[in-house]
């Protein structure tokens, strides 16, 4: 057969895919199967690819994918790619102090069906404060790998923060533009975001070459922590990154992302979903889907994910 194609973004939340990637090129693991990994520049680009058939799989957000499902997408989501992960950022030039400054700014977030909406809503509605069209805090939707730029050149400081996936927090941080105000685990602890999300019509065609691929993910996941030095060298061109911003999000004593609990919850993403259907100020989803359907669980079931 031909290689599975996998679209991903270069985002800490895919990053056992890079891992995987890397001992396959290697060698190190002759039962996994080669594929083709497929970078894209923002989530439009995944979804798409992922339902026109450019790619066969993806890492993607899992509330987008939800949305693909809803539309009549024969998709299937077989793992979680990750847990937390992303970053709450304030623009210095906004002088944001406190959440509460945030009033009258707008918020970049990387997708209106996201857990970025979810937390950062969270995190408002906390102090009192709206999110939306016409609310106390706009939003603005930008690609994670734009997000530095727009930081950049907001020479205004109209752009209060933003949350996004790592190590598009820490770049802006460390070149000087903004300030970590929250980690996204200090809000929703163990959160889910990313998961890995595979076209029907492939999995049932290919069912041992996907469960041999979420087998050496759900693998590399647990070797982060055993293997940092690998972890690291590998993480540094997967994310097309300096050494210190990788540094500063791998060996971050709190954990900024995890990798060791990928099994796919049914009860988190049925809250994600109710969130952003019934809570948000407009809807985030085009509606409700039966999650049961949307989930295999068997996949990281046999691949001993926890």
């Amino acid at each position: 057969m031909e290689k599975l194609k996998i679209g991903y973004l270069p985002i800490t939340d895919h990053l056992i895919l890079g891992l995987t990637k890397n001992k396959v090129d290697k060698g190190l693991e002759p039962e996994t199967p080669d594929f083709e990994m497929v970078q894209k520049g923002g989530w439009n680009e995944v979804g798409e690819a992922l339902i026109h058939g450019e790619v066969d799989m993806a890492f993607m957000l899992a509330p987008y994918a939800m949305d693909l499902f809803y539309a009549k997408n024969k998709l299937k989501l077989l793992l979680l790619s990750h847990r937390d992960g992303s970053i709450i950022v304030t623009n210095k030039r906004a002088n944001i102090n406190s959440i509460t400054d945030f009033k009258g700014k707008t918020v970049l977030i990387p997708y209106q069906a996201s857990m970025h909406h979810v937390i950062f809503h969270k995190m408002l509605a906390a102090e009192g404060m709206t999110m939306g069209i016409g609310k106390d805090v706009m939003t603005e939707v930008v690609a994670p790998g734009q997000i530095p730029m727009f930081i950049e050149y907001d020479q205004e400081g109209s752009i209060g923060g933003y949350i996004v996936a790592e190590p598009f927090g820490t770049v802006v941080v460390n070149a000087g533009h903004g300030n970590v105000l929250k980690l996204s685990n200090d809000i929703s602890p163990s959160h889910l975001c990313c998961g890995v999300v595979v076209r029907e019509e492939v999995l049932e065609k290919n069912p041992e070459t996907i469960q041999a691929l979420i087998t050496s993910f759900v693998k590399s996941g647990k070797e982060v922590k055993t293997d940092k030095a690998g972890t690291l060298k590998t993480a540094i061109d997967f994310l097309g990154q300096s050494d210190d911003v990788v540094r500063t999000i791998l060996e971050d004593t709190h954990d900024r992302v995890s990798y060791e609990h990928l099994m796919p919850t049914l009860e988190m993403l049925e809250e994600a979903q109710n969130y952003l259907v019934d809570t948000v100020s407009v809807p985030a989803l085009s509606g409700k889907i039966d999650v049961e359907k949307f989930v295999d669980l068997s996949f990281a079931k046999a691949a001993n994910a926890n």
